[in-house]
């Protein structure tokens, strides 16, 4: 074991160095000249003393300096045509060396360019669809306008083409293998339905253009978009299937290496060369040398061995996400499966073990890194691929199959429907687990997120393969029963326990979704909701703790982002959309995406919810008073037997409320929602003439002052009890036997607890709803002990409580 690692440290090496000088270019020289001198002063010691060790580190310190000194050498060109293309570009000719992806709006893909005699890589961004023949190989023309990428980035210069025009299409096997991966798209598994048939071709080779942006993010929050990467397992598929054949034909060692070495290059040229595939095809092509050496390569040596070739070779693979992906799911398959397996076996049979080793091996390394450009973890990866993995390799062979033969249509059309099957079994098990409660886990970003991540992998790898001594091994499974205790707790109020943290018979709820407005409102099992926040997690979140999947009716009072952002959130669960007037029609797409009844709404309209009648009150149809904004949101009045008189303001201004108070007859209503976040432009006229008895504020962190002051007066002054969600959080309003009940999640004396500082938060509230603004008198110093007079003095605090009951009473000041 250990003699296979030897060449571990040198791919270390190599990759570090790489990274260093492709990340700050500047050193690149000092570190190619340093580098070498120090592999000769290595080489010459390890001459001397015959030691391996500094034999080793000389072939470590060379590999690292071959790298640095094809960044230093490399570093002119890439600065003439970076310069060269920052600007507007004009009939630049591209030779494309990448596969060409869509993108939204467009494609992508990357080429090398030649000005004034320099070449190097750039990225090109193409709006619109691709031209024909536009494929590996090929040779364009694009018009744009370019900007120099960062240091570390491959290409020197991103393109952002408005226009492309072949120039050459893919010549000889290039162009072989564009026309099979076209036809095996268009043709072959264009009849076969999806979602599997779309995904045929990313399982086979790796021709990712025909899935859809559903079944892509389906894919990733499985933990199973590695299946259409082709990676190590596709071409140990071929190389052995070619190596089979020859052997079957009783061919010689030789041929037979040689004909899967032609074999391999095709593949590799059908499927294009990513960073995995050129991963996994060095890695085959040194094994394969290995066994024509007559040598048994061990694996870890040919992935070391291979990485240490191809950075040296390109040292910007060292900046791919790609590869350090690939590399580290095959050291983790090579090192971390047989452990595992072995410790997993102890309680489960061993074809089980295995069978969850190696999806857990290769997650637990790559999770921490996947964690450093999308901060979450696919909670049921190791599940799914369990699941699914066994399809992949038979779809792999069939639709590689069917693609290869496309001459004989009888073949190639029955290899593909044979192959529709496995491939339709791992859309269907990726669309499943990413439907669950918390599929995709949020985690920290950053550096803090990977440590954090990749401790709690190193914990599992102590606990399942008994890592000694036992204390360490105990302390790394109490910190991962304690993690794993606190996601699922986070996870199970995030899914189905989530309505159970709060009352169940409410009619309103206020969600706290930070500085922005979202009010549920039901009545006789119907929901509606009255705008949607600016963040759609955050009311996802709330609609989940309240155990709402369908809404029947959605209010957007008008169409800025505090309002409307989360919109995206009522696909699937709305059925008609009621907006405000609009300034240009793009206001309305998100909501178009959601239903198509989608209507504006103006006084007059009305309806029913349940058992209880809505109506818009503002704006007046056809009025130009207001541009729309603020002052033309729609204030909408609902009432019923089961839901409180409720009157939403929407982000109406003072001028607007006294215009809407002169044009309606607002009497006293129950509940209120302020308007504009309890900013300071109000109607204290309108506010007394409606007399709430709760006010309901959608309010996050903010720098306007929200809510004023003066508009928390004001509410004093009328005897409403306010509800506000940065302090509050959720907060529900139930009615019963004519009574209000106003639920808070953070009840008020927590508030306080939690800093509140206005005037309002700061007083005290009785059960009864009534503010308190007097303390308790002090005790009189009379009799007593001295511990009795002590326990008089000390302050008289309500005791805490989630609910604010308000009854009607004679003694109140409002309605009564």
């Amino acid at each position: 074991m250990i003699r296979d690692l030897r060449l571990v440290p040198v791919a270390l090496a190599t990759w570090a160095t790489a990274l260093a000088v492709v990340l700050w270019p500047p050193i690149a020289g000092t570190a190619a000249v340093v580098v070498w001198c120090a592999a000769g002063a290595l080489l010459v010691a390890a001459f001397l003393t015959r030691r391996g060790v500094l034999a080793l580190a000389a072939v470590a310190c060379a590999a690292a300096a071959v790298a640095a000194s094809g960044v230093w050498l490399a570093l002119p060109a890439r600065a003439t045509v970076a310069e060269a293309l920052d600007g507007p570009v004009r009939d630049l000719v591209v030779h494309v060396t990448t596969k060409v992806e869509p993108t939204i709006g467009g494609v992508r893909f990357s080429g090398s360019a030649t000005i004034d005699g320099a070449t190097a890589t750039i990225a090109v961004r193409l709006t619109g669809d691709a031209p024909d023949g536009l494929d590996l190989g090929a040779r364009v023309t694009i018009t744009g306008g370019g900007k120099p990428a960062d240091a570390g980035e491959p290409a020197v210069a991103t393109i952002f083409a408005r226009s492309a025009d072949v120039v050459e299409r893919p010549p000889h096997v290039f162009g072989v293998a564009s026309a099979l991966r076209r036809g095996f798209v268009d043709d072959v598994v264009r009849g076969l339905p999806d979602p599997g048939g779309g995904l045929l071709p990313g399982l086979s080779v790796g021709e990712t253009s025909a899935v859809s942006d559903e079944l892509d993010a389906q894919m990733k929050a499985s933990s199973l978009s590695h299946l259409t990467a082709v990676s190590g397992s596709n071409c140990s598929l071929v190389v052995g299937l070619a190596y089979a054949g020859c052997a079957l034909c009783r061919l010689g060692r030789r041929t037979r290496i040689a004909v899967a070495g032609i074999v391999l290059a095709g593949f590799v040229v059908l499927v294009t060369p990513e960073a995995s595939v050129i991963r996994a095809a060095a890695m085959s092509a040194i094994a394969m040398f290995a066994l024509l050496l007559g040598r048994r390569g061990a694996g870890t040596a040919v992935l070391a061995l291979a990485v240490t070739a191809l950075i040296a070779a390109d040292p910007w693979l060292a900046t791919s996400f790609g590869f350090l992906l690939s590399a580290a799911a095959t050291g983790a398959l090579l090192l971390l499966a047989e452990p595992l397996a072995r410790g997993l076996g102890r309680w489960i049979p061993r074809a089980l073990a295995l069978g969850i080793a190696v999806p857990l091996a290769a997650q637990l390394v790559c999770g921490p890194i996947i964690v450093l450009f999308a901060p979450e973890v696919a909670l049921y990866g190791v599940v799914a691929n369990m699941i699914a993995g066994p399809a992949a390799p038979i779809a792999t062979v069939l639709g590689l199959l069917a693609c290869l033969a496309q001459p004989i249509p009888p073949l190639a059309l029955g290899a593909a429907a044979i192959a529709w099957l496995p491939a339709a079994w791992v859309a269907q098990t990726a669309a499943t687990f990413a439907a669950l409660p918390a599929a995709r886990l949020g985690w920290g970003e950053g550096w803090l997120g990977f440590l954090l991540l990749a401790l709690v992998g190193a914990s599992c790898v102590v606990v399942i393969c008994r890592v000694r001594p036992v204390w360490f091994r105990k302390a790394c499974g109490g910190a991962l029963a304690l993690i794993v205790g606190a996601g699922a707790g986070s996870v199970a109020l995030a899914g189905v326990a989530g309505p159970l943290t709060a009352p169940r018979g409410w009619s309103i709820a206020l969600c706290d979704v930070g500085q922005g407005d979202a009010v549920l409102l039901r009545s006789a099992g119907r929901t509606a909701v009255v705008d949607t926040g600016p963040d759609a997690a955050a009311f996802e979140r709330c609609l989940a703790r309240l155990g709402v999947d369908e809404i029947d009716l959605a209010f957007l009072t008008h169409f800025d982002a505090d309002h409307v952002t989360g919109v995206p959130a009522l696909e699937g669960r709305a059925r008609t959309i009621i907006h405000g007037p609009v300034s240009e029609q793009g206001d309305l797409d998100e909501a178009r995406a959601v239903t198509s009844d989608v209507r504006e709404g103006f006084a007059g309209h009305s309806g029913v919810l349940g058992d209880a009648r809505w109506r818009i009150l503002w704006p007046r149809a056809g009025s130009r008073a207001f541009e729309p904004g603020n002052d033309t949101s729609l204030v909408i009045h609902i009432s019923g037997p089961d839901l409180p008189s409720t009157l939403l303001l929407g982000d109406l201004g003072e001028d607007a409320q006294q215009l809407l108070a002169s044009a309606s007859e607002l009497g006293p209503v129950d509940v209120v929602k302020v308007s504009h976040h309890g900013s300071r432009d109000q109607s204290p006229a309108l506010y007394a003439a409606i007399s709430p008895r709760i006010a309901l504020i959608g309010v996050g962190e903010n720098d306007y002052g929200h809510p004023h002051p003066d508009l928390l007066a004001t509410l004093a002054r009328s005897g409403a009890a306010v509800a506000r969600s940065d302090t509050d959080g959720l907060a529900l309003v139930s009615i019963g036997s004519g009574d209000l009940t106003l639920w808070r999640e953070h009840p008020p004396s927590a508030a306080s607890a939690r800093g509140a500082r206005t005037p309002h938060n700061r007083r005290a509230c009785d059960p009864r709803g009534a503010q308190r603004s007097r303390p308790p008198p002090r005790p009189k110093r009379r009799h007593g002990s001295r511990r009795a007079l002590r326990r008089a003095r000390r302050p008289r605090v309500p005791p805490p409580t989630e609910s604010l009951r308000l009854r009607s009473t004679p003694t109140r000041a409002h309605r009564g």
